[in-house]
């Protein structure tokens, strides 16, 4: 069998049809199968080559959904003109607005009933965007006088995990009026904390997400 001189590609075809599919009827009912039969002249084996699992599809689908929000993060933690609180409220600010984050929703598994998913999600908020992102701002933010704590670490691990575990309509689907409780009480958390980093535009964005996973959830019962 000759050798696929241009692997890339194949990749992003894959990824392409795959990203549509899983917006259409959603994760659980996309198969391996139907992504196979929109591509029409790949074999089976031809994807396993590139992707082990459909779970490993959907990932790779996430992380290019996310390419432009690590761009973003990274050009607002080199912008010389913001302080470290502010850093910190721009890349929640821009994750929470960015539009793919409505693809991901329709098209990415319950979290709540998918371990590895959640799992997954835990490990990002604290091991990556934590470490790597968010406590790099705060002590920042300590050392320009924007922020005043003793734990920068802890803090930055619980900001994350609140913001996107317990506050994420993806886990946790609940009640219009319980998202818009739990995104006050985070909100004064964040104030008294010193990090205000919420605003009434960000629950405008989460009262849409959770309308997109109730959304989900009868399609999936229906």
């Amino acid at each position: 069998m000759a050798r696929n001189k241009y692997p890339e590609v194949t990749v992003n075809r894959i990824l392409d049809v795959a990203t549509r599919l899983f917006l259409e009827k959603g994760y659980e009912e996309t198969t391996i199968q139907a992504i196979l039969d929109e591509l029409g002249d790949l074999s089976k084996g031809a994807i396993y080559h590139h992707f082990k699992s459909k779970e490993d599809i959907i990932e790779a689908v996430i992380d290019r959904m996310f390419e432009d929000v690590h761009k973003s993060a990274i050009a607002i933690v080199n912008d010389p003109t913001l302080n470290g609180l502010q850093k910190i409220q721009k890349t929640i600010q821009s994750s929470l607005q960015n539009p793919n984050q409505e693809k991901i929703l329709k098209s990415a598994p319950d979290l709540m009933h998918n371990t590895r998913f959640l799992s997954a999600e835990i490990y990002e908020s604290v091991n990556v965007v934590a470490k790597q992102m968010i406590e790099p701002m705060l002590r920042e933010g300590i050392e320009d006088g924007s922020i005043q704590t003793k734990y920068p670490k802890q803090m930055a691990e619980m900001l994350m995990i609140l913001a996107n575990i317990w506050l994420n309509p993806a886990v946790f689907q609940v009640s219009e009026n319980e998202l818009y409780d739990k995104f006050l009480f985070l909100k004064y958390v964040g104030e008294r904390l010193g990090i205000p980093v919420l605003d009434d535009r960000m629950l405008d964005r989460l009262q849409l997400y959770r309308s997109i996973m109730e959304e989900n959830e009868s399609k999936n019962l229906s």
